[in-house]
């Protein structure tokens, strides 16, 4: 490397920082570190959470952080796939009009398995158990969450409800839909309901343990001079996902426990020939599966601010109105229930404040809309495997919230409700919105947990076949809808076929779509290229450590003394200069456009 090689690293200085603290300086890679670098960056020389024991004890009684991660991200995929197996059977079953390959019973069975497995034991815990854990602590500066041995029961409790949740599943299945509306969920039923409830039950108790743990460790263990206002908006929006979390969760679970209290011991809560009443069971349940659809969604969002920034080169736009409108959202999405309860019977002046509240928090969703919009414009923008997961994201959220507002309106509620039109709306927001936001943070931050780089190529092309074949899946679903067709049925009149056969169709492509990551990502981890500690020129704590980090993640706690998002321009004359002489020149390509590189970017060395 010659001595005028631009690529950063960062020291740790002291004296530099406030108080007489030290801080983290920039500077070119000296010529005698050289070798230290590429032993820090090669993956194999250096230890690192991955190669620091392989026995199976030590990944089943981890207690870091990074390793848990990795289990849930397993365990994730496991039921992320068993789900699509459901929701193909269902997309098979709907090829005809008069459902040639189920019986009524089996395909209740097919579709209230493929939204519990999809919404209780992937949706919610997706971005939060994998990509929340992993990267909390490295963001903020912390060596690990606040609650280790928490952490680690988190996980095994997520593994019992999804072994309870087997366990149904072959012995007969569940029929009541993921929302196990009462009385026939308490009374009817002939099916695994209990133990149904009672994996759910266990899962929720996972989900409060992940959330109690991100809330102490965001409050107690940041960074020296990481404020609340130089945090990446992925920790803010994981801080408002945990409040969810914490205060949301136990209301299902309770109401849940009600339930098989009512079914085991015909306690009258919800039954109304026992004396209880089956509207009070919408209250309670929706009072938490709304905020739950947050708890989903809120996290991508975070990831979405990553990438736009990332890859325009840019500090988000309104920092400070993107990382309130995560709270606004969590604490207004504790006030829309009742927008599911529109044709239940509860008064038109409750329904009034119920749909004025509903399209109220559409408000700081559209401000994070605009404000990544925004942060694009006149970016450098870089169309990386993960950026084009974020513009489809944009896209795709953009017709999932519109639709909302139909859904909460009162007028037209009555028309679209549990008919197809509500089915596209909820997975526009969660398949678009929350997978591709997975997905894409996924890739991002792939090359950090696992010190490989992925084919470029088929990580863009995989990402275009989601898209594609997600709209042609869910957009003829909206005519269908329209038309009238309910949801929960698989018989239908013929001239509605075209279109089933259309969402058919596009089920298989998005199928592909999803198998194509799994395939070159565990290629990724023999065969692919090394990781530099930032390949993607990116700004935040976890890019500042070897890739894959090792497991105390930071030799000395770093002091932050920038801001967030900070990009800094190099002098074009100067990186033109450099690179007449040969030198790599980061600041102008070949197009000569002047080039944003982080202004603390680099790793932070032993």
């Amino acid at each position: 490397m010659s001595h005028s090689d631009p690529r950063p690293t960062i020291s740790h200085v002291h004296g530099d920082g406030p108080d007489g603290g030290g801080a983290l300086r920039t500077g070119p890679t000296p010529p005698e570190h050289e070798g230290k670098l590429l032993e820090s960056t090669s993956g194999g020389l250096r230890e690192n959470y991955l190669n620091a024991d392989h026995s199976v004890a030590s990944w089943l009684l981890t207690v870091d952080h990074k390793r848990i991660a990795i289990l849930y991200l397993l365990s994730l995929t496991f039921f992320f796939f068993l789900g699509a197996v459901a929701a193909a059977l269902i997309r098979i079953e709907l090829l005809t009009p008069r459902g040639d390959l189920m019986e009524s019973d089996s395909y209740n069975k097919a579709f209230s398995a493929h939204g519990i497995l999809m919404v209780f034991f992937f949706l919610l815990p997706s971005i939060p158990a994998t990509l929340g854990n992993f990267l909390v602590p490295l963001m903020i500066g912390a060596r690990d969450l606040a609650f280790p041995r928490l952490n680690l029961l988190s996980w095994y409790l997520y593994v019992i409800g999804g072994t309870l949740m087997l366990i149904v599943l072959v012995t007969g299945g569940i029929d009541t839909g993921w929302y196990f509306y009462t009385p026939y969920s308490t009374t009817y039923s002939n099916a695994q309901v209990g133990l149904a409830v009672i994996a759910v039950f266990i899962a929720g108790f996972s989900s409060i343990a992940t959330g109690l743990n991100f809330i102490v460790t965001i409050h107690k263990m940041r960074a020296p001079g990481l404020t609340w206002f130089r945090l990446p908006l992925f920790i803010w929006a994981h801080y408002a996902t945990s409040i969810i979390m914490v205060l949301g969760t136990p209301v299902v679970a309770i109401t849940l426990l009600l339930l098989g209290l009512e079914r085991v011991f015909r306690v009258g809560v919800f039954d109304p020939a026992l004396g209880g009443d089956p509207v009070l069971f919408q209250h309670l349940f929706w009072f938490y599966s709304h905020p739950a659809v947050y708890i989903m969604i809120l996290p991508s969002m975070g990831v979405m601010s990553e990438l736009i920034s990332t890859f325009s080169k840019k500090r988000v736009f309104g920092y400070s109105f993107v990382a309130f409108s995560s709270i606004a959202i969590a604490l207004l999405g504790f006030l829309v229930w009742g927008h599911h309860m529109f044709t239940a019977g509860q008064s038109m002046y409750a329904g009034m404040v119920f749909s004025i509240i509903s399209f109220l928090v559409a408000v700081p969703s559209a401000i994070k809309t605009f404000n990544w919009t925004a942060t694009i414009y006149k970016g450098t923008v870089d169309f990386k495997a993960p950026m084009l997961y974020a513009l489809f994201y944009i896209g795709l959220f953009v017709i999932g919230g519109l639709t909302g507002l139909f859904l909460s309106a009162m007028a037209t509620d009555i028309h679209l409700h549990d008919t197809y039109f509500v089915v596209t709306h909820f997975h526009y927001i969660m398949v678009g919105g929350a997978i591709l936001g997975y997905m894409g943070g996924l890739h991002f931050w792939w090359p950090k947990m696992t010190g490989r780089m992925y084919p470029e190529g088929w990580a863009m092309l995989a990402a275009t076949i989601t898209f594609v074949g997600f709209n042609l899946t869910f957009f003829p679903q909206f005519v269908l809808g329209h038309l009238g067709m309910p949801r929960r049925y698989h018989f239908y009149p013929e001239e509605w076929q075209m279109l089933h056969v259309l969402s058919t169709a596009g089920s298989s492509i998005l199928g592909v779509g999803y198998a194509m990551p799994l395939v070159y990502l565990l290629w990724s981890l023999r065969y692919g290229a090394l990781a530099s500690p930032n390949p993607f020129g990116a700004t935040g704590l976890e890019w500042r450590v070897p890739s894959p980090p090792p497991t105390h993640n930071f030799d000395e706690i770093p002091i932050v003394t920038w801001e967030a998002y900070e990009y800094v321009r190099e002098d074009a004359e100067e990186a033109l200069e450099d690179r007449i002489h040969g030198a790599p020149g980061i600041g102008v390509p070949e197009s000569g456009r002047e080039t944003p590189t982080p202004a603390t970017g680099g790793q932070l060395n032993p």
